[in-house]
């Protein structure tokens, strides 16, 4: 049997502002992209994630980010690459600290949003988050985008890379993602977006927004918890992949 691991990105409600719902989520997911208190979190929902991914059996993840509250982390930061690794591995051991206290540990860690895709091409900063994780000392693997300059560096720093795909959203036609700044650049359908992710687990492709469709691999899907509908969403994603003979687990 074919197995995929579908993420999902968890733990960002902040004080009395609720993003998503993850408890609900984690009927679906295998693995849990934690915040980590920079892009969204407090500690207080962040231990909660936590407590509910153990419960879930979820495999838990560090999903850092630049220190950006404001944006949500969806704002390039041109940060020194000194600062840079400094700040992720401070996510990673907060991250660490509360997953342990919920009787979890981090098994890999995803950077988020505007971090994540400029290093599919920033030299620099791909080198310092890479360098951040491998400090923390685990080996702990990396999920990032195929092709990307962070993955390279990662499997090149002694790291495991892991690639994923985006159920959520809308890709161009290179393999890349559509930016959100652009219309449609979020999908909605849920029959579509699990016709599409059944389409890369067992073709290893992907249709991009112009109808062609592109060759690639991933070890892992990624459904947004803040997008409208994630939780039902998640869960056509995955009983459309199992229905097709494709079950879901970790990638660790």
């Amino acid at each position: 049997m074919a197995f995929i691991d579908l993420n999902s990105d968890v733990g960002e409600s902040f004080g009395n502002w609720t993003m998503g719902d993850d408890a609900a989520i984690f009927r679906s997911v295998s693995s849990a992209n934690v915040a980590c208190g920079f892009h969204a979190g407090d500690p207080s929902t962040i231990a909660q994630t936590c407590r509910d991914a153990v419960a879930a059996g979820v495999t838990i993840g560090a999903h850092v980010g630049y220190r950006d509250l404001a944006g949500f982390g969806r704002r390039f930061i041109d940060c020194s690459p000194t600062e840079l690794a400094d700040d992720v591995l401070y996510q990673v051991g907060a991250l660490e600290a509360i997953a342990r206290a919920a009787g979890g540990t981090i098994r890999y860690v995803k950077p988020h949003g505007a971090l994540y895709n400029t290093i599919v091409t920033h030299d620099v900063q791909a080198k310092a988050v890479v360098d951040a994780v491998k400090a923390f000392g685990s080996d702990l693997p990396m999920l990032l985008l195929p092709g990307s300059v962070a993955l390279r560096k990662a499997e090149a720093a002694g790291l495991r890379g892991v690639a994923e795909a985006f159920a959520d959203r809308a890709y161009n036609p290179d393999g890349t993602l559509v930016s959100r700044r652009e219309a449609g650049a979020v999908l909605h359908d849920e029959d579509t977006v699990a016709a599409n992710m059944v389409r890369l687990a067992t073709e290893g492709t992907i249709v991009a927004r112009d109808g062609s469709a592109f060759k690639t691999t991933a070890e892992s899907i990624c459904l947004h918890g803040d997008t409208e509908g994630a939780v039902a969403m998640s869960a056509a994603v995955r009983r459309e992949l199992e229905a097709a003979g494709v079950g879901i687990r970790s990638f660790v």
